[in-house]
């Protein structure tokens, strides 16, 4: 094996190799590998392949002419000097995305990808692997899986492949920092193997997989996944916007809002559920009330030596234990798992509903993890923190123009204008007075979402939501100004033009912009817009403790005692 930092696009020219799980044969498309120093870094491996019923010499003559048309004739000599039978040749080159160059354009985040460190060998392999944008490390700082968690992803493929028993519907739990995440990727690239595509629903609200903080989404997956989040923004199947990076003192509402986008799921593909960290206490019982209301088929169970205590969760204990919102089997007094009124409102495609779905347990499948762990409980919140703005900094690196373009920094883009009285506004996390809605409102990050009423009608806006709704979100943006002259918000977003057409609702959560957004825009000259350091605490509303709907939650300092909403736009 071959492990590396940095990213390359990797083409296998002869045999076969894996990297993280996913299996890249001659003859097949290049892929984008990103091993980023946030996450194990990533390997790439020979695969055993069977030995052609061919002479050493016809092998030969058979992998000259597949090199031919990717490398020059020196390298090619080299290339024969070093080939045996059952070897395998992939070409890594040089990778420049948008996303990245976006990414590495604020500073302090180029470290992400490539570290200089001090090396006593610099020799031609070093400088060969440089000039592609990588570096070789030690076979340590890779990815090393357990036995048990080597075998549960053998079980779980096969039994994705059999196709007896309809398509698994795999539940992954387990502690903050166990590798869950990893797993669900690895799990993903095993299973494309073998099937067309993994369908993947996301519930946990702080640390998302294919979308920015704050989603819970069901996804269908078809391309591998390798490399962290921040390098595989996607657009899913369904998402709801809930708007905090945490459900604690909301369980109705997260349970609501997953019972409405895990419905949209058709049963045609193996189905990962991505859970929370947050495992003790109303944590459990939450995720007890997932496992009945979402029926999986396998629950994968993790646990390590430093992660607090979670009882097994057997079909045994599931039965026995009252959720937060559902009862135990022996007082519902039914066979299989059959949900009260908290599961009344579930519906499924409609083939789903002549055959209803029985729940009769699961099979529970533990892993007991070995990662060396770097993250601590001091330094957790902060290392989180980083990797949900890196999401949201891959998310706007949709904006930018394809490579070689040059990067564009974002006030330098033209934003939409929306007029006020074409969309519905709601911040999800705050009580926030009707007069000062468009201050909360400005220089925020904005859910895009899609609510059943009709808002036209309105002569004049803001148009303001009493309650939160529970609606498709189909993207995000930037209100990037509010001309209230003209009553337009300045909206700053990837989301394609005919899907904006729809969008009749803004929500505005917890989650934030990154301040390197306000702070390190490349061409910005004078003063800052929406950045202060003239902050006063006093201020009514200035305090993280007034207006939040929750108690514990951290509302964001960004108030202004007079702010100007009306920004200029060329």
């Amino acid at each position: 094996g071959f492990t590396f930092s940095g990213i390359c696009r990797v083409t296998c020219l002869y045999g076969q190799v894996q990297v993280f799980g996913f299996n890249i044969s001659q003859g097949q498309p290049a892929q984008d590998v990103f091993s980023t120093y946030t996450h194990s870094h990533l390997t790439i491996n020979a695969v055993r392949y069977s030995m052609p019923e061919k002479s050493k010499k016809e092998i030969k003559r058979e992998a000259r002419t597949l090199l031919k048309s990717h490398l020059n004739l020196d390298d090619r000599c080299w290339s024969m000097q070093n080939f045996s039978p059952l070897c395998s040749i992939v070409l890594l080159e040089h990778l420049k995305t948008s996303t990245v160059k976006f990414i590495t354009s604020y500073p302090g985040l180029s470290y992400i990808f490539m570290q200089e460190s001090p090396t006593f060998q610099i020799n031609s392999e070093y400088l060969a692997l440089r000039s592609v944008g990588i570096k070789r490390e030690k076979k340590k700082k890779g990815l090393h899986l357990s036995v048990s968690a080597l075998s549960t992803l053998e079980e779980l493929v096969n039994v994705s492949c059999e196709e007896v028993d309809g398509c698994p519907v795999i539940l992954v739990c387990g502690s903050q920092d166990v590798g869950k995440s990893t797993f669900n990727r690895y799990l993903i690239n095993q299973l494309l193997n073998s099937v067309s595509c993994v369908d993947y629903l996301e519930c946990d609200l702080g640390q998302t997989e294919f979308t920015p903080p704050g989603c819970i989404s069901l996804l269908n997956i078809t391309e591998p996944i390798l490399g962290p989040p921040f390098t595989h923004q996607k657009t899913p199947q369904k998402m709801v916007y809930y708007g905090k990076i945490s459900c604690k003192n909301d369980y109705e509402n997260y349970i609501e809002i997953i019972k409405y986008v895990f419905s949209s799921y058709r049963r045609e593909s193996p189905l990962i559920i991505n859970t929370m960290g947050w495992v003790s206490d109303e944590g459990l019982l939450l995720l007890i009330d997932l496992i009945r209301l979402l029926s999986p088929s396998h629950v994968v169970q993790f646990s390590s030596t430093h992660s607090k205590y979670m009882p097994a969760l057997t079909p045994g204990y599931v039965d026995d234990k009252d959720g937060l919102y559902t009862k135990s089997k022996s007082k519902i007094r039914n066979q299989g798992f059959k949900l009260a009124e908290f599961a009344e409102n579930l519906e499924f495609a409609d083939e789903e509903k002549e055959s209803p779905v029985v729940f009769t347990g699961h099979k529970l499948m533990c892993i007991h993890s070995e990662f060396a762990f770097r993250i601590t409980p001091r330094n957790r919140e902060l290392h989180n923190k980083i990797l949900r703005d890196l999401a949201v900094l891959g998310y706007l690196g949709q904006l930018q123009p394809p490579v070689p373009k040059p990067l564009s920094p974002l006030h330098g883009l033209t934003p939409y204008q929306v007029p006020f009285n074409a969309v519905a506004l709601r911040i999800t996390h705050s009580d926030v007075a009707p007069t000062h809605i468009l201050y909360a409102v400005n220089a925020s990050w904005v859910g895009l979402c899609k609510i059943l009423d009709d808002v036209r009608g309105y002569t004049n806006g803001p148009i303001l939501l009493a309650q939160t709704p529970i609606c498709d979100c189909l993207g995000f943006g930037i209100c990037r100004g509010i001309d209230m002259e003209k009553q337009l918000y300045h909206i700053l977003t990837p989301v394609p033009p005919e899907e904006l057409r729809t969008v009749n609702c803004l929500l505005v959560g917890a989650i934030s912009v990154p301040q390197c957004v306000f702070k390190n825009q490349n061409g910005l000259e004078g003063t800052i817009p929406y950045v202060t350091t003239d902050y006063n605490f006093k201020l009514p509303g200035a305090s993280e403790k007034i207006g939040a709907r929750e108690a514990e939650e951290r509302h964001r300092g960004k108030l202004y005692p007079k702010p100007k909403l009306y920004r200029k736009v060329n």
